[in-house]
């Protein structure tokens, strides 16, 4: 039952949260009501989480040793020796098989997609994560192909305003992450991650504050478009905005002030008042639309 464990945490299921991403495209596109795309959007979900789960315990690999010396990380399973790098391997293996074969099911084209994830988490752990600021873009990507699989890669025709918000909302995301390893780590942030060197809390912190803004101006704006009124049948998605700056408001609180920041799943999941403007963003959203 230890073992067991051991590897239920090195796959980390609390961080499947981050692909709610791929749902986007049912509910904004209005395919909840289609159960041929519905299916192949939660196999789409399904898929994208058994993806990470394969990309997580193989980076667990190649990080454990300098995990060890990480204040949060070497607990990880690898790191402290409760499941042998060989198993974490194996697990890695079997986890990306099993999600590029859910992902065919849903369709070729998210096969593609998620085949193309796979092949950008590599380029990141090989070299790009060490390159300044494209390396908080391609974290970006990597949730921009979520979205991607569950439109495009399932026939929803995806919105170039939620495109356009997601991508920047994921930039917010990653340099915050960036922002919070810089204060956690202070002295060794460049023993733990190299490009850490290279930013400064002044220049995160402006690149921060013009994600955030372009995420509440770029879904305001989404709000207020004729061509989304159209589509949803109502004028009065603006009556969202309140959520979403709530939620930005609260998680650049917690980066500033309660050392968070870190990520986003944990933060979803410790922080009740990020989680209640979550849950009412969403059932505001499903109530105005639905």
């Amino acid at each position: 039952m230890t073992r067991l464990c051991a590897w239920v945490e090195l796959a980390r299921p609390q961080h499947w949260v981050k692909n709610g991403f791929v749902l986007a495209g049912v509910l904004f596109g209005h395919a909840w009501g289609d159960p041929r795309l519905l299916a192949a959007a939660l196999a789409a979900t399904a898929a994208f989480c058994l993806a990470s789960s394969a990309t997580y315990a193989f980076n667990d690999c190649l990080d454990a040793a300098r995990d060890r010396d990480h204040p949060d990380k070497r607990a990880r399973p690898v790191a402290r020796g409760a499941v042998a790098p060989r198993e974490a391997y194996a697990l890695s293996a079997a986890l990306a098989a099993a999600g590029l074969a859910l992902a065919a099911w849903a369709g070729a084209s998210v096969a593609l997609i998620v085949a193309a994830y796979f092949a950008l988490n590599a380029a990141y752990t090989l070299g790009l994560k060490r390159v300044p600021v494209l390396d908080v873009f391609v974290i970006a990507a990597g949730f921009m192909l979520r979205l991607l699989a569950g439109t495009s890669g399932i026939g929803i025709e995806p919105s170039e305003w939620l495109l356009a918000c997601g991508f920047l909302l994921t930039l917010f995301l990653g340099f915050a992450k960036r922002r919070a390893e810089l204060a956690l780590l202070a002295g060794d942030a460049v023993q733990h991650r190299v490009v850490l060197q290279a930013y400064t809390t002044g220049f995160l912190d402006r690149a921060i504050t013009v994600c955030a803004a372009g995420v509440v101006a770029s879904y305001a704006l989404y709000t207020l478009s004729e061509d989304t009124a159209t589509l949803h049948g109502t004028s009065r998605l603006v009556f969202t905005l309140p959520w979403v700056l709530l939620g930005m408001f609260r998680y650049l609180y917690r980066l500033h002030f309660r050392g968070g920041g870190g990520d986003p799943a944990d933060e979803l999941l410790r922080d009740p008042v990020l989680a209640a403007a979550t849950a009412g963003w969403i059932a505001t959203v499903l109530w105005l639309i639905a």
